[in-house]
């Protein structure tokens, strides 16, 4: 029986060592903000962002949400953006999206200072990845490396499949699984729904990672005994969540896998808000240089 990696624990666990460094910052007179832009009545949205609210309470980061219709312009939007780049006291923003339809969410994103790009969604935050030169990572690949490395998996030299090639999840965690250091210098095959002989590939991974969007796409066969499993898929059938693996027969093969709900969804919450503590912790050492 494989052993269940507890996301919702291993959040816990992080979200208290950022508490810890929130306080230290907190006593240099630093108080970690963040700016979130919720626009139309989206309804997972509207919960997504509730739970980063709650979450960023709970470690004492101050949240700023300046919500929007579903008729806001484009050009209201990006002011909004521009206005946060220029508060040198707010350390990461995030658009929430998707946007309401007809607005262009990546060239919003252009606009957000890199500096202050909290999701690590910019051109340049990805490009800095690519190079090996990161400075902020996208939330849900570096909650995946944490579960991982929390979870005492090492991931040097493991043969490392991912199937997805989206810009969240896919196709950042394999540039980050590609860097080098404890954490990474994993050898990765990127795969997709498009992929011929998708089992086959699947059943060579020591660390099966799946966010394909596609509900229970990956079955019991399609895995070989002791793999570890990562499930990043959030999708609703009849009213419940379930991934992009079918837990059900998967499972018995794995040595260990993340459930949905449970697993790496709370992580995403979690880096989130360290990339803030990572900014605003920036944000402490330029001003004490500016003070001597």
């Amino acid at each position: 029986m494989a052993r269940i990696i507890d996301g919702k624990a291993i959040a816990v666990q992080v979200s208290a060592e950022l508490a810890v460094r929130i306080r230290r910052l907190r006593d240099q007179g630093i108080v970690p903000k963040l700016g979130i832009i919720l626009t139309g009545g989206f309804v997972p949205s509207q919960t997504y962002v509730r739970n980063k609210e709650r979450a960023c309470a709970k470690v004492g980061i101050e949240v700023e949400t300046s919500r929007f219709g579903e008729d806001v312009s484009f050009d209201v939007l990006r002011r909004q953006v521009e206005k946060w780049n220029q508060d040198p006291v707010l350390d990461g923003m995030i658009v929430q999206l998707p946007l309401p339809r007809g607005l262009d969410d990546a060239a919003l994103l252009e606009y957000v200072d890199p500096t202050k790009d909290a999701d690590g969604l910019t051109s340049t935050s990805l490009g800095r990845l690519v190079s090996g030169k990161p400075l902020f990572t996208p939330a849900t690949p570096s909650g995946i490396v944490e579960l991982l490395v929390r979870s005492g998996i090492s991931i040097p030299g493991k043969r490392v499949v991912i199937v997805g090639r989206g810009k969240l999840v896919g196709k950042p965690l394999a540039n980050m699984l590609l860097l080098r250091g404890a954490q990474a210098d994993a050898t990765v095959t990127v795969c997709h729904t498009k992929t011929h002989d998708l089992a086959a590939l699947c059943r060579s991974a020591e660390i099966l990672v799946v966010a394909a969007g596609v509900p229970q796409l990956v079955t019991g066969d399609m895995v070989s005994e002791g793999v570890v499993v990562i499930d990043a898929g959030t999708n609703s059938i009849e009213g419940k969540l379930v991934g992009d693996v079918d837990f059900a027969s998967v499972e018995p093969k794995a040595s260990a896998i993340t459930p949905v709900p449970g697993g790496v969804g709370p992580m995403t919450v979690a880096m989130l808000l360290a990339n803030v503590v990572r900014a605003a912790e920036a944000r402490s050492r330029t001003d004490t240089k500016d003070r001597t």
